[in-house]
């Protein structure tokens, strides 16, 4: 049977599809609360720190590709010890959270459009996207892929009108520099804006269906962020230089869509509506994606029960067992106040896979100098966020330590049980 490979596209749209998903939506009016105008710098900033992250992740994914994609980096640098066992539940974890809200925002927006912003038919479409994408994930990657494709064309290709039309009709004295908050509240708001980036990590998980990993997933890597960035920052120009600061304030979530009413009017309220559908759904779809693959890897070298790595029907269980926690989360919980924890989650996990890097970087050839840059890039960034957000929220602090304790616990119960299995 003829193997089907992803392109470097379709490995960076699955990329893309993750990154452009609820938070360019929903991140402008809390981004704009702390850099004002100048959020658009902080995009700039918070890009140039995944970038940093992409050269650690491209370098290993060059010389490890693998299913289990920044979980092997880890391994490869600690062993297959503790530091990587919670490392794959923290990743496990995060990714469930993180595509949770997702599907919560598709419902939001997809409730708002058609039933007039029910909160039951909020939790609906919610649910229906995660069981549609978990579907999608079934059949194969190569559906994945397709699917990601059409998304990311029709989501980049309206946020590219929408940029174009604010840019042209934009007023320049909006973003003057005179009017921007002091540099530390700039460097502030990097702890919010990185959240969009987030979903580049996904790209390490497309090596096993890649022809050439080694070549491709690098390219994949900086296609991804480089077509994100520049989108995040001319949408912050557009918007910031068509409404005030107290506008995308106040207009929170649907800042896009009243930007482009001057314009283009009640159709520009519908065109980013749609946006923001097709957004969260690639979104979502993206997030499941690495499940499967992930599962699989990590049950076959020991980390995971093998139970996680086999099958129900054609579906993974490590696949079914998210869709599952996804759903109860959508359906549960507000997580908007939650998705601080997925961030927080991440860029741990993000300073965890470079800290593994330097331990075999003989090996990957990558830049001593590049990798302590990421690691502490990305620690400020996690500090700052600590410093400047949760720790004046007690219940999300105590969340995040919460979820970290249970990855603990969870692989110190999973390898105790392995290396002394029960007797009765």
């Amino acid at each position: 049977m003829t193997t089907t490979y992803l392109s470097v596209r379709q490995a960076a749209f699955i990329g893309v599809g993750s990154m452009v998903g609820a938070g360019i939506f929903a991140l402008l009016g809390a981004a704009g609360e702390v850099a004002g105008a100048a959020v658009w710098l902080s995009f700039l900033i918070a890009g140039a720190v995944a970038a940093l992250q992409g050269y650690s992740f491209a370098r290993l994914g060059a010389r490890y590709p693998s299913a289990g994609g920044l979980l092997e980096y880890v391994a490869k640098g600690f062993g297959d010890g503790h530091v990587t066992g919670v490392t794959a539940w923290l990743t496990y974890t995060a990714n469930a959270i993180v595509t949770a809200m997702v599907a919560v925002s598709f419902g939001s927006y997809a409730s708002d459009m058609f039933s007039g912003g029910s909160a039951g038919w909020a939790k609906f479409f919610a649910a229906f996207v995660i069981v549609a994408m978990t579907v999608v994930n079934v059949v194969g990657s190569t559906l994945v892929a397709r699917a990601q494709t059409v998304i990311v064309y029709v989501v980049l290709g309206i946020l590219v009108l929408f940029a174009v039309v604010t840019l042209t009709n934009m007023t320049p004295d909006l973003l003057a520099p005179s009017g921007y908050p002091p540099v530390r509240d700039i460097v502030s708001s990097v702890a919010l804006t990185f959240f969009a980036f987030l979903g580049f990590g996904i790209i390490t998980f497309t090596a096993k269906d890649l022809a050439q990993p080694s070549r491709q997933l690098p390219r994949a890597m900086f296609l991804a962020l480089a077509i994100a960035t520049v989108i995040y920052v001319a949408i912050a120009v557009g918007v910031f230089g068509t409404l005030t600061v107290g506008e995308v304030i106040s207009s929170g979530g649907t800042a896009l869509a009243v930007a482009a009413e001057p314009s283009l009017g009640t159709a520009g309220y519908w065109l980013m509506s749609i946006t923001a559908i097709f957004a969260t759904a690639g979104a979502t779809n993206a997030g499941l994606y690495p499940a499967a693959g992930l599962s699989d890897r990590l049950a076959a070298t020991g980390q995971f029960p093998p139970v996680m790595a086999r099958t129900t029907g054609r579906a993974s269980n490590g696949l079914l067992i998210q869709a599952a926690i996804c759903l109860a989360l959508a359906l549960l919980f507000k997580l908007t106040a939650i998705a601080s924890i997925g961030s927080a989650v991440a860029l741990l996990i993000f300073i965890l896979v470079t800290a593994a890097h330097f331990r075999v970087r003989a090996d990957t050839g990558a830049s001593v100098v590049m990798l302590i840059l990421a690691v502490a890039t990305a620690g400020v960034v996690l500090v700052t966020f600590v410093l400047t957000d949760l720790i004046h929220a007690p219940a999300s602090m105590v969340t995040l330590l919460g979820v970290i304790l249970v990855s603990i616990g969870l692989d110190v119960a999973w390898k105790r049980r392995r290396v002394y299995p029960a007797s009765r």
